[in-house]
């Protein structure tokens, strides 16, 4: 591609066709800061088109059975683990991250997402009452809602854009879609696959561009009643307004500023190795990550100095390298936003222990120009500050010591997010204490990131609105019509 002089050149794909668009915007390879993909710029007549040709599809496709569209998205799992390997590769490439974690975590998850939809959306049932005073047998009906309109993010991109479009086909719904810009070439390679997959034409439509044009233009069209993003909370107040004047359904899933808290009990070993995970994975950019970490006071020297020294073990580096654990971040811009938090902190008084201004990186000549950072720990920072409150989205987290545990639970609540927290500690009591009071839509003990599709997935405040998940993902793509009939 770039490395050879040619550029991937990437096409809407609307109504089971490849179309052309007049406009292209650049794309980078993070790890070189080398234009490799020009990726269409669509607007309202792109996005009309591909509303149009789903709005065709969606009588045939609503009125198979879930059986018959469960076999359609088995297929397209199939076709899709068969090229693991080049999908894991377009996805390092076109994100940042390393080679392993798309090999292992990206691609396998967006293949078991289209799997366990197809299963899941076989076994709901709906609701059922007698009102023998009356006479009456009360039962529900769920139907789909027609388009979906679906965008996802660069983080994750086709893990997160599966995510959305499993549960939305699944349940009979059709879909116009919108990929991030900066990450669209998994989407426009699974879109290769429909045709043999048996998609039918118009069931998925994938349309590329950015927010303010593709994405104004899809969440702001009277023929879309659903949208699904996920995305930053600034982001999620504009779709809000925009879809306002035809209450359409939302499900938001938006940022975090997630705590662990440790207690001094804690098997410090294993928290150590996994809050690194936690806080480091995919160089920071999980709305998951652990970007705030308190620990009680009589063991914060220690985990401080043990953190610190397995941070430093956290390599950064050229995202092919299977000895990488971080590749590079997103963008130029976004970089520089999370080296900015960094410099505060240093302003504020806080200290930087390892990181970004502490530690040099060691990078091939190829990846000079590529947007790295390391693992970045920092004490000393005020709960106050923009950089306790405000998310980061990179590889940096900050320790802090608690004393009680009534403390630590206030100061982890108080930030506007409220996504996910973990707790450490062998006391079942106090983990069940905790985990209640916490204000975060998911809690994990002793653990991270362990998730089973059946439970439901978003947050509270302002890390979004709606739950998505098996249960949940299906109420949300379905509408529920109630039929009472007097015998």
């Amino acid at each position: 591609m770039a490395d050879n002089g040619i550029q991937l050149v990437l096409e809407n794909y609307i109504g089971g066709k490849f179309l052309p668009c007049s406009a292209y915007i650049d794309s980078y390879d993070p790890s070189t800061g080398r234009v490799y993909c020009k990726v269409p710029d669509s607007g309202s007549e792109e996005v009309d088109t591909a509303v149009r040709a789903a709005k065709e599809a969606f009588p045939d496709w609503s009125s198979r059975s879930p059986a018959d569209r469960a076999q359609v998205m088995n297929k397209l799992a199939d076709l899709m683990e068969a090229r693991l390997e080049e999908f894991a590769q377009a996805e390092s490439k076109d994100q940042g991250k390393t080679m392993t974690f798309a090999r292992t975590v990206d691609i396998p998850r967006s293949v078991h997402n289209l799997r366990f939809f197809a299963s899941s959306v076989q076994h709901h049932t709906t609701d059922c009452s007698q009102m023998d005073h009356m006479g009456c047998l009360n039962y529900t009906i769920r139907s789909p809602v027609g388009v979906a309109g679906l965008i996802s993010p660069w983080n994750l991109p086709l893990y997160l854009l599966t995510w959305k479009i499993a549960p939305a086909i699944a349940t009979g719904n059709t879909v116009v879609a919108k990929p991030s810009e900066m990450t669209s070439v998994t989407a426009w390679m699974m879109c290769k696959l429909m045709n043999e997959a048996g998609v039918p034409p118009g069931v998925v439509n994938m349309v590329f561009g950015t927010g303010p044009r593709a994405g104004d233009a899809l969440v702001g069209h009277p023929d879309v009643p659903l949208v699904s993003f996920t995305g930053s909370t600034a982001t999620a107040r504009v779709i809000t307004e925009r879809s306002a004047p035809y209450c359409k359904k939302l499900s938001l899933e938006l940022g975090g500023k997630n705590p662990a808290i440790v207690f001094a009990d804690a098997d410090m070993e294993q928290c150590i190795s996994t809050t690194v995970r936690s806080s480091f994975s995919n160089q920071g950019e999980i709305c998951l990550c652990t970007s705030r970490i308190f620990v009680e006071r009589s063991i914060f020297p220690e985990f401080l100095e043990k953190f610190v020294a397995a941070a430093r073990k956290w390599k950064t580096g050229d995202p092919s390298d299977v000895s990488s654990n971080n590749g590079a971040l997103i963008s130029k811009e976004h970089l520089e936003k999370v080296r900015g938090f960094v410099k505060l902190a240093r302003e504020e008084g806080a200290q930087v222990h390892c990181g970004e201004g502490v530690d040099a990186l060691d990078l091939p000549a190829r990846n000079l120009g590529g947007y790295f950072m390391p693992a970045t720990v920092i004490s000393g920072v005020k709960d106050s500050s923009r950089v306790m409150q405000e998310e980061i989205f990179g590889p940096v987290t900050c320790l802090a010591p608690f004393d009680l545990e009534e403390e630590a639970v206030s100061r982890a609540n108080g930030v506007r997010y409220g996504l996910a927290a973990t707790v450490w500690s062998r006391d079942v009591g106090r983990v069940h204490r905790v985990a209640r009071r916490l204000q975060a839509g998911l809690v994990w003990t002793n653990c991270w990131l362990v998730r089973d599709l059946n439970l439901p997935f978003g947050g509270m405040k302002n890390s979004g609105v709606g739950r998505e998940g098996g249960k949940d993902s299906y109420h949300f793509f379905t509408e529920v019509k109630t039929v009472t009939i007097k015998q």
